[in-house]
């Protein structure tokens, strides 16, 4: 019992001096140059996730590397167990609290929206966002509007505050 504690309070300390990206990288997960991670992609089976360059992962993400239903079912060969990795390209955002499923491979250039359940591929260059995620956009669209927003040179103030206020709209 108190090597258990002990062992889960030596575990967070680990993730809070490493950080979420070279604490997953500790346990397996593969991690490109230059990501994002707000969520914590230490699942049981970290070395099944893979993501590429540039990729924002957004607060309270799943990844499901397994899909543990199998267990209720079970014949003269035992229990059946479905494992399956997760691949997220590069140039990749992935919104606040989204399901990724095993299996599930995510192109380059994406964005999936916040709230989303991925069951499928999304290919490279879309917009996805649902339950299930579906293709809503393409990158070209998401660009242009993207571009049409205000600039880090627009910003004008000295707080942080300031600066976001003077560039939120309505």
């Amino acid at each position: 019992m108190c090597k258990s504690i002990f062992r889960r309070v030596a575990d967070r300390l680990d993730l809070l001096r490493l950080g979420k990206e070279n604490y997953a990288r500790k346990h397996g997960v593969t991690i490109g140059k230059g990501c994002r991670i707000y969520t914590n992609l230490v699942t049981s089976e970290p070395w099944m996730i893979s993501v590429g360059d540039r990729v924002t992962i957004s607060t309270a993400c799943h990844l499901i590397t397994h899909d543990g239903s199998g267990w209720l079912v079970s014949d003269e060969r035992g229990r059946r167990y479905k494992y399956a990795p997760i691949r997220i390209g590069s140039n990749v955002f992935i919104g606040a609290g989204v399901t990724i499923l095993p299996g599930v491979t995510i192109g380059d250039n994406v964005v999936v929206g916040a709230g989303s359940v991925v069951t499928k591929d999304v290919p490279s260059r879309t917009i996805s966002a649902g339950v299930p995620a579906r293709q809503i956009g393409t990158w070209e669209s998401f660009t242009e509007k993207v571009l049409s927003w205000p600039s880090e040179s627009d910003k004008r103030g000295k707080t942080y505050r300031e600066r976001v206020d003077s560039v939120a709209s309505d």
